[in-house]
């Protein structure tokens, strides 16, 4: 039996006459549980997590990021996405990772200097061919 599944869409509503897509991400709702990263979001997003059957089961509008930062976090609470400033922290080892264009991973390792100038860290990405 397949795992569930969950589409993450992130828009940029800012460019154009209606925004650009930022990122869509199908993953399993275990893995993303109620917070996962989001690497060089832009400065404002809107995101709607859909269900398998298409249904809107999260959101979240005119997310702002107030703070510089290689990620930034998406934290669902019932049906609504909040954005939330931070950097990565040992708890966040283990934690989804969603990248510009979609493509979403598991981070393995996170490490930034004290002044925060400098950042190194790996994901791990896994695929399946579903029939």
């Amino acid at each position: 039996m397949a795992e569930p599944t969950e589409t993450w869409d992130l828009w940029f509503p800012g460019p154009g006459a209606t925004g650009l897509p930022f990122a869509r991400s199908r993953v399993n709702p275990k893995d993303a549980q109620d917070r996962v990263l989001v690497h060089a979001a832009p400065q404002k997003l809107n995101v709607t997590v859909r269900d398998a059957e298409g249904s809107v089961v999260a959101r979240g509008d005119g997310l702002e990021r107030h703070q510089p930062g290689p990620m930034s976090y998406l934290v669902r609470r019932g049906a609504a996405i909040t954005l939330e400033d931070g950097w990565p922290t040992d708890a966040d080892i283990g934690r989804l990772v969603l990248l510009p264009g979609g493509e979403a991973g598991i981070l393995k390792a996170w490490w930034n200097a004290p002044d925060r100038r400098e950042w190194r860290w790996q994901v791990e990405f896994y695929n399946q061919i579903r029939s």
